[in-house]
């Protein structure tokens, strides 16, 4: 694997994960296949950017559960927006996303279609020879992501938008409406096509006496929409 490495230089790699157990763990695993290369470490978002550009690397291995900085609280949320990041403004760097969210990607497949670089998904259940495998494609600019976690259905941003207004910050709808820009007629629209994209059915959780919108919460933070 290591062959086409000779007259490149080393390779600068970047492994971002709170869980020191986890992350010499990968680091080990790195180190046996490339002994010579330059590898770097970051436990937070904001440390991870910063060592991106400071060091721009060939390659970065990241969590999806990560903190934004030292003291915080690790959401998966955090991690997506690192990657959303990225990809905007390294468009061509490689990325392995190694988690055990990996299910939450859905939420950013436009841009990962979009992305120059290479990018694999990667869950940390995995063998150490898999984890290699996807390091060695991705340098070499491949994309893969799991079948199951890419829905037949494309999920509108919008939607993962009025999700977070609704359950991380607790809007009304007529408030989301407002801070979207949009008529409340469309929230009430929106809600109704991520109900059917959860396969929830309305006349269902009125018949048995469910909440419509707690069992539309319970089902979009099952499906990794929100955290």
């Amino acid at each position: 694997m290591t062959q086409y490495l000779s007259g490149q230089g080393k390779l600068k790699i970047l492994v971002v994960d709170d869980h020191k157990l986890i992350l010499d763990g990968t680091i080990n695993i790195l180190r046996r296949q490339y002994p010579r290369e330059e590898i770097f470490t970051a436990t937070t978002a904001q440390s991870a950017l910063n060592q991106i550009a400071k060091f721009q690397p060939d390659l970065v291995m990241v969590d999806l559960s990560i903190p934004e900085t030292f003291g915080k609280t690790a959401t998966v949320n955090t991690g997506i927006q690192v990657l959303k990041t990225l990809m905007r403004n390294y468009p061509n760097l490689n990325l392995v996303v190694l988690s055990c969210y990996t299910e939450a990607i859905v939420r950013i497949k436009p841009e990962i279609e979009a992305h120059a670089g290479g990018f694999l998904v990667v869950d940390k259940s995995l063998s150490s020879k898999e984890i290699l495998d996807s390091v060695y494609l991705a340098l070499r600019k491949g994309h893969r992501i799991p079948p199951e976690i890419i829905k037949t259905e494309e999920v509108n941003s919008k939607w993962l938008d009025l999700l977070n207004l609704a359950f991380q910050e607790g809007l009304t709808d007529r408030a989301i409406a407002k801070r979207l820009n949009i008529a409340e007629r469309t929230v009430r629209k929106y809600w109704e096509e991520i109900q059917k994209f959860l396969a929830i059915d309305p006349k269902q959780c009125r018949a048995e006496g469910k909440n419509l919108r707690i069992v539309t919460e319970m089902k979009a933070r099952k499906g990794d929409l929100i955290d």
